[in-house]
């Protein structure tokens, strides 16, 4: 490793330094700019980001990397690790998912120098951060409401990122496409091997999301050789759904859950009953086909045709998938460093 230069600030090797990348400048004159912690190892090796709050509502990221930044025994040893907790300050400011032009930053990229606000954050957070990297992991909750277990999502295909994606420890790996102008199309583009770690409720710290995505992490960087530090947890063996489905509320009213995340449902098993406000029972909503829950809202009052329940289809590993969620809740918890 010999350095590294972001916003004209060159790191050498063996180094740490925080910078602070010029992003926005609202219209009360005030500059907005993007926290980075950058740690450097002696020896050439790849270049890691691990970027949070894309979604400025999403704050299990920004713990994940404060957690790593604070670490006791990180030391990178090779290449260079790029920290980044908030990638949109504004919306972490206001609690939102949105930039101020009320544009979803994960829909921007590949932006542009001269386009809209968040064109131009996303032009520059993939010219100055992605595109000096080898590798990313990009740190992701559920929306407002709803919860994630935790779970890699990546193209799968790909054998080297289908190799980190089952080195990062957690049992659900979702094999994703890309969307239209996300941070992982727009790295992906660029040569970018990149996960997604998806885990947990918008706004929300949750324990079992954080501990999971420190120890993940941890595990892709001694993959590629960085750290010496051993991996953190007992490895947990990952299962592939390559397909999901959400199930929605077929009629309006207030719900009793009767599902968790994490559990294993057979056809026919009931997720949850929608009730009128006097008790009665209005309809269920059924399993159609075997699978884990992977995401549910948490909100008890829905308006018909809601998502409810996301599942994941394992076909017959779906008892093994369920055991292996099952351990991965004993591992953490709950852990603070």
């Amino acid at each position: 490793m010999t350095s590294i230069t972001i916003a004209g600030q060159t790191i050498a090797a063996d180094k740490t330094a925080q910078i602070h990348l010029p992003a926005i400048r609202l219209y009360t004159d005030t500059d907005i700019s993007i926290p980075i912690q950058v740690i450097t190892g002696k020896k050439k090796g790849p270049v890691v980001f691990v970027s949070a709050a894309v979604h400025g509502d999403e704050l299990n990221g920004i713990e994940i990397i404060r957690r790593l930044n604070q670490h006791p025994r990180l030391k990178i040893s090779a290449g260079a690790l790029i920290l980044v907790p908030m990638v949109n300050v504004y919306g972490v400011l206001n609690q939102s998912r949105y930039m101020p032009d009320r544009r979803d930053l994960n829909r921007c990229f590949p932006g542009s120098e001269k386009g809209p606000l968040a064109g131009r954050v996303a032009n520059i957070f993939l010219n100055e951060i992605v595109n000096k990297s080898d590798y990313g992991i990009d740190l992701h909750t559920g929306a407002i409401h709803r919860t994630n277990l935790p779970q890699i999502r990546a193209d799968l295909d790909d054998p080297e990122t289908r190799n980190l994606a089952e080195q990062f420890g957690v049992p659900v790996l979702i094999n994703s496409t890309t969307r239209d102008g996300s941070l992982r199309q727009s790295a992906v583009e660029a040569g970018k091997k990149i996960l997604l770690y998806e885990a947990g409720e918008a706004l929300r710290f949750d324990e079992l999301a954080i501990a999971a995505g420190v120890n993940g992490v941890i595990n892709i960087l001694k993959h590629l050789g960085m750290t010496n530090m051993r991996r953190g947890k007992k490895k947990i063996t990952p299962f592939v759904a390559y397909n999901s489905g959400w199930f929605r509320a077929n009629a309006s009213g207030i719900v009793r859950s009767l599902k968790n995340l994490g559990d294993a449902v057979e056809a026919d098993d009931v997720l949850a009953e929608i009730g009128g406000p006097l008790g009665e029972v209005l309809s269920l909503v059924k399993a159609t086909r075997r699978g884990i829950v992977i995401g549910k809202q948490n909100i008890p009052l829905v308006q018909e045709g809601d998502a409810l329940y996301h599942i994941a289809y394992f076909g017959k590993e779906g008892d093994e998938v369920a055991e292996h969620i099952e351990l991965m809740q004993d591992l953490y918890a709950p852990e603070i460093f």
